[in-house]
């Protein structure tokens, strides 16, 4: 089994910046990646950003330029820099890690933007 423990998250206003950690224990050579969904209200699930085992980083579209995902590798451990927050990237942010044929979901944390 792979288990996360996420931090970060809370409220900021508009154009301010949070940052998300999320570190992974257990199976760990099993991981293909890491990364970020987010849940809006009322929304579905969306993939914010992840990166490969590889070192392949993805990002949604309406995140690239604002948010950064980075990771400490030694630490399996992942992070989530957004900068110039908006109000529509207010929503619950899980850390996402598949890892062989499964996926582990962390407890979601989350992230309020006021305008």
């Amino acid at each position: 089994q792979v288990q996360v423990v996420e931090s970060g998250g809370g409220l900021v206003q508009a154009g301010g910046s949070l940052r998300l950690s999320c570190s992974a224990s257990g199976r760990i050579f099993s991981i293909n990646a890491m990364g970020w969904y987010r849940q809006p209200p009322g929304k579905q699930r969306e993939l914010v950003a992840a990166i490969t085992t590889g070192g392949s980083i993805s990002y949604l579209d309406s995140v690239k330029g604002r948010f950064a995902i980075s990771r400490d590798s030694a630490k399996y451990t992942v992070y989530l820099q957004m900068n110039n927050l908006k109000p529509e990237d207010t929503a619950v942010y899980y850390c996402y890690v598949p890892w062989a044929e499964n996926v582990t979901w962390g407890q979601g944390t989350q992230v309020t933007v006021s305008s």
